[in-house]
C-alpha cells in the first residue's frame, strides 16, 4: 500500500452494552430470528423488564425486544412518551461501531495515493477512477482545504469507467513516487500524458483487483465515493460528486 449522482449514505456510527456471550442461552423466540438469517451481536437492558438484542442482517441493525418470559418479541425501534428513540444507542454501540472499525480498517489496508500532509487531522478515503472528470473536479475544490494541512485524501484507485482506466491507475501505482504522480496528474486534469502500463504486472493488478473488490463490497456504483467521519463520528458514505454546500460538511470547516 501506498503511504503517503448520488448522494450520502450514512454507514456506520463510532462511539464503546454487553456483548452476547456464547455460554449464555438465547430466548427460543430471539433464536427463532436467528434461523432466519439474523446474527445476534449484543443484548442490553429495555423498559418495564423487556431484554433488548441488537441484531445484524445483511448489514442492516435490528433491534429486538423480548418479553420477561422469552416467549414474545418485538421487532423494531423503541420510543419513550417523549418521543426519544430509545433504539439508537444500543444500535449504534452494538452493531454499527463495530462494523464501521472494520470498514475502516479495510480502508486502511487498501492499496491508496495521499494526496495531503500525514499529520492531517482528518482522513478522507476516495474511490477514484483516473478517467473520472468528477474525481479531478472534487481534488480541485479540496485544495484550501489539503493544502491547509486540514485533511489527507487517500486516493484508492479503480479501473471502472474506460478500456484505458486500469492501465492508467497501474502506472500511477507503479511510479517511483507515486504521491507527485498523481499530483501532476489531478494539476494537468489527466492531461499531462500519463502512459497507461500495459501490461499490468501482475502485482499491481491484484491491488486494483482488491479495491474494486472493496468498493463492490461497501455497494459503492459511483467514482468518486468518499467515507470519512462527520463531526459526530458517524461513518459517512458519499457517493458521487458532492454538491458545494456539502463541501464544509465533508471537508470540515476551513477557518
Amino acid at each position: 500500500m501506498f503511504v503517503g449522482i448520488m448522494r450520502n449514505v450514512l454507514i456506520f456510527c463510532l462511539i464503546p452494552f454487553q456483548l452476547v456471550m456464547a455460554s449464555e442461552p438465547l430466548p427460543a423466540a430471539i433464536q427463532a430470528f436467528e434461523k432466519q438469517g439474523m446474527h445476534i451481536v449484543g443484548r442490553f437492558d429495555a423498559p418495564n423488564g423487556m431484554q433488548g438484542y441488537a441484531a445484524e442482517y445483511q448489514k442492516q441493525g435490528i433491534t429486538l425486544y423480548a418479553s420477561r418470559d422469552g416467549k414474545f418479541v418485538l421487532s423494531g425501534y423503541l420510543y419513550d412518551a417523549k418521543g426519544n428513540n430509545l433504539s439508537l444507542k444500543p444500535l449504534n454501540e452494538l452493531v454499527y461501531s463495530p462494523m464501521a472499525k472494520q470498514v475502516w480498517a479495510k480502508l486502511e489496508k487498501s492499496t491508496w495515493i495521499a494526496d495531503g500532509k500525514d499529520n492531517a487531522p482528518k482522513i478522507i478515503y476516495m474511490f477514484s477512477d483516473p478517467n473520472c472528470p468528477y474525481c479531478n473536479r472534487f481534488w480541485q475544490q479540496a485544495r484550501p482545504w489539503v493544502e491547509g494541512g486540514k485533511i489527507q485524501i487517500r486516493h484508492i484507485l479503480v479501473g471502472i469507467l474506460s478500456h484505458d482506466s486500469p492501465a492508467k491507475a497501474a502506472a500511477l501505482f507503479n511510479m517511483k513516487d507515486p504521491v507527485k504522480g498523481l499530483q501532476e496528474y489531478e494539476e494537468s486534469k489527466g492531461k499531462n500524458g500519463l502512459k497507461p502500463l500495459d501490461p499490468i504486472p501482475s502485482a499491481i493488478q491484484k491491488k486494483l483487483d482488491d479495491n474494486q473488490l472493496l468498493m463492490d463490497e461497501l455497494g459503492s456504483v459511483a467514482t468518486p465515493t468518499l467515507l470519512y467521519f462527520d463531526d459526530t463520528g458517524r461513518l459517512q458514505q458519499q457517493q458521487g460528486m458532492p454538491k458545494p454546500d456539502e463541501l464544509n460538511q465533508i471537508l470540515g470547516k476551513l477557518n
